[in-house]
């Protein structure tokens, strides 16, 4: 039992440390526009499959492929919020989160028109698991880690060391006084959402390269996502990996006692449990 409850704690580490990545675009995109926008499950169907093209078709190395993925799925994101919600921004966040969800059905159905609901697997190399005495792990879960990693530690410094991540920190804790300190807060939403989505772009391209792909590849994994903003705190960057991280082990943990089919019920439930004792989420701030 020992040694499937470390075995499943590495698997889920590796798995939390891929989650968090969209989950952080999630929640930037809320922290500066205050609503929760679901179409970050189609744009990692982008990121996706711009990163397939790339890598399959173009023959780029996976490393490479995940610049791809990041910078279609932040154009993508741009564009379709200047479209179909930026005109509902005087509405309530709920509307316009019911709207996300509309926009997402029509990019999902785009990506299946033209590249049809066939699993599509990536130009990698099949290797062998590394086995560290009774451990083991694909080397392609280590470089998902990584990169994972490499993405969220240059969000960081973007936001921690340069004006224009400051101004946008600025924006999401206060977009009035921002404005009125010379900040444009449309500019910054423009930045948060291409950012955000190109996170998740990157998110949904490694999660294919660990499995395959499909129109659907975020959609699958949205309620683990949401679940992973929902936990740390929706509009907290930090919260959103230590969410990432906590639903990525529940997830492997609970095969200890439940069929693997039910993993997608751990998200429905770490979403009430975090609701009802600490609604803010772990990193949350307080709202007025």
């Amino acid at each position: 039992m020992l040694e499937k409850t470390l075995q499943l704690s590495l698997n889920g580490l590796m798995a939390g440390a891929v989650l968090a990545v969209p989950a952080i675009g999630l929640t930037m995109i809320y922290a500066v526009l205050r609503f929760v926008n679901f179409s970050v499950a189609a744009h990692m169907a982008v990121g996706a499959y711009a990163g397939y093209m790339l890598n399959a078709w173009l023959k780029f190395s996976a490393w490479l492929a995940v610049v791809g993925a990041f910078v279609a799925a932040g154009a993508a994101g741009i564009a379709s919020d200047h479209v179909a919600l930026r005109p509902l921004r005087g509405y309530s966040a709920l509307t316009i989160a019911i709207a996300s969800i509309a926009l997402n059905l029509m990019i999902e159905s785009t990506i299946r028109f033209f590249f049809g609901g066939s699993p599509r697997d990536y130009a990698i190399p099949l290797r062998r698991d590394w086995t560290f005495g009774f451990l083991h792990v694909g080397p392609q879960q280590v470089e998902n880690a990584a990169i994972a990693l490499i993405a969220m530690a240059l969000l960081f410094v973007f936001m921690m060391l340069t004006i224009t991540g400051k101004a946008m920190r600025a924006v999401a804790d206060n977009p009035m006084l921002a404005d009125s300190k010379g900040i444009d807060p449309d500019r910054m939403a423009r930045l948060a959402v291409g950012i955000g989505m190109g996170l998740a772009g990157i998110g949904g391209m490694l999660v294919g390269l660990d499995t395959s792909i499909d129109p659907l590849v975020g959609f699958r994994a949205i309620l683990s996502v949401f679940a992973a903003a929902v936990v740390g705190g929706l509009g907290s960057v930090p919260g959103a990996v230590i969410g990432g991280l906590a639903i990525g082990l529940s997830e492997e943990l609970s095969l200890l006692a439940l069929p693997a089919t039910y993993k997608s019920a751990i998200g429905f439930l770490a979403i009430l449990v975090v609701l009802t004792f600490r609604p803010r989420g772990l990193l949350g701030a307080k709202t007025a």
